[in-house]
């Protein structure tokens, strides 16, 4: 009966169910071997930033007035500059705060537009007569940012309710891995592309389980995410190497590699590669593990080849749209270098096989086949153990994670048949409201799972 105990000869605890044994038989291994991972890469001497003594200190301020003036004439030939004038800032911070200073608004090509009111960054700059100048740098943003932040957690918990909120706890995880681990230990000389990868780990396995809980579906979406990665990160690796890619192709990575000489530059553009696919992946295993759930769900009758085959074909529309997402992102982040090189007359053939380009056109191609390669290990795994359901005394098949156990209105004849209101799919159904019962996030770790 669905709502009995087994328990073992002599009062011993109850067997662990399938879901919960194979849940801890991946996350144990896998969450070792990704601390023994981070302890064995853990930055232990990172650089830290010089600052110069004497250079530029930034300090706050308000804008109180703004006096536009002329600009002054410039050599003939040069484009005459325009927003000249003189502005009136209050110091909010600094050792002048309180005071007003007067100084001249920015101008040329990016300059930020000052009016009155505006919060406003300065550089603070000081003269051989011990006195300060001032010259404004930008404006302050951080009041904006944080309306901003907060609306956007708002927006997350009052739509996902208990899930947004763990969302944004493992929003929280992934920056404090990228902050506190995967940058430090880059800067302190560890392998890149090791660092990345363990990384990921420690993020995919915090992240998954924090946000969809211990269970059966989350641990295919790992098991699948794990498997994805590791196929991109060796197809990153050949692609790299075939192509001939230094990590080195923009003034930022150009810097990096004089500045801080001990970066494996290829090995950055390599980790960049897993770290920028495994947030695609999460997508997409998650999505793909949940759907065979959900189908196995509504039609307990799906043996492994149809669960298989109807799960594949919403992962196919998945990943046409993925595919598209992906290469609008990254022509987005780029459109002020596909405008340079659409003025420069560079010849396309020479624009695609540029470093610049050519690293980009890798990072999507691996990318891109890393996810096409998660849909199909993972709805395999999920339909595999989707389509072991314990079949019912009637011949009717019940779905995995014990949702038998959760369905309300059932009655057991004397025969041992169930029967429901709701029809023949009673078991399966949420009488109320006539759909397949919610899913506990802790499945995996209660004990009257049968599995």
């Amino acid at each position: 009966m669905a709502g009995h105990h087994h328990h073992a000869p002599g009062g011993a605890h109850p067997v662990l169910p399938r879901a919960r044994r194979l849940t801890l038989i991946l996350l144990i291994p896998a969450v070792l071997a990704t601390l023994a991972g981070m302890l064995l890469l853990w930055p232990h001497d990172v650089p830290q930033a010089e600052v110069a003594e004497g250079g530029p200190v930034s300090v706050t301020g308000e804008v109180t007035a703004v006096t536009p003036a002329a600009c002054a004439p410039v050599p003939e030939g040069e484009t005459q500059p325009t927003g000249c004038g003189t502005v009136v800032v209050h110091l909010t911070s600094g050792s002048d705060s309180g005071e007003e200073i007067t100084t001249e608004l920015p101008y040329g090509p990016g300059a930020p537009e000052i009016t009155s009111g505006d919060d406003v960054v300065l550089l603070q700059l000081e003269n051989e007569d011990g006195s300060y100048g001032y010259s404004i740098s930008d404006h302050q943003r951080s009041t904006q940012l944080w309306i901003l932040g907060a609306a956007f957690a708002l927006a997350v918990i009052a739509f996902g309710r208990w899930r947004g909120f763990t969302a944004l706890g493992g929003l929280a995880v992934t920056f404090g891995v990228l902050l506190y681990f995967i940058v430090p230990a880059i800067l302190d000389g560890r392998s890149p592309m090791l660092v990345a990868v363990v990384g990921s780990a420690a993020i995919m396995l915090s992240v998954l389980y924090l946000t969809h809980g211990f269970n059966l579906t989350t641990t295919i979406a790992v098991a699948g995410t794990l498997a994805s990665l590791i196929i991109t990160t060796v197809l990153a690796e050949l692609a790299v190497a075939a192509v001939h890619l230094t990590g080195v192709a923009d003034d930022t990575s150009n810097f990096l590699s004089i500045s801080q000489g001990e970066v494996n530059m290829q090995g950055l553009l390599l980790a960049s590669i897993v770290i920028g696919s495994l947030g695609v992946l999460d997508d997409v295993t998650v999505t793909q593990s949940a759907t065979v759930t959900e189908l196995a769900l509504a039609n307990p009758a799906y043996g492994f080849r149809s669960l298989y085959g109807a799960a594949t074909r919403i992962g196919r529309a998945h990943i046409a749209s993925v595919i598209n997402t992906i290469v609008l992102a990254y022509a987005g982040a780029s459109l002020p270098l596909m405008l340079l090189f659409a003025t420069g007359g560079t010849p396309v053939g020479e624009l695609l096989t540029g470093q610049l380009i050519a690293q980009e056109l890798v990072r999507s191609a691996v990318g891109t086949i890393g996810l096409i390669a998660a849909v199909p290990i993972t709805t395999a795994l999920a339909s595999l153990f989707a389509a072991r359901v314990t079949p019912a005394p009637d011949g009717a098949a019940l779905p995995p994670d014990g949702a038998a156990h959760r369905s309300t209105g059932s009655a057991h004849s004397p025969g041992g048949s169930t029967h429901s209101s709701g029809g023949p799919a009673g078991p399966l159904l949420d009488q109320a409201g006539g759909r397949p019962p919610a899913e506990s996030p802790w499945a995996a770790f209660t004990r009257d799972d049968p599995r």
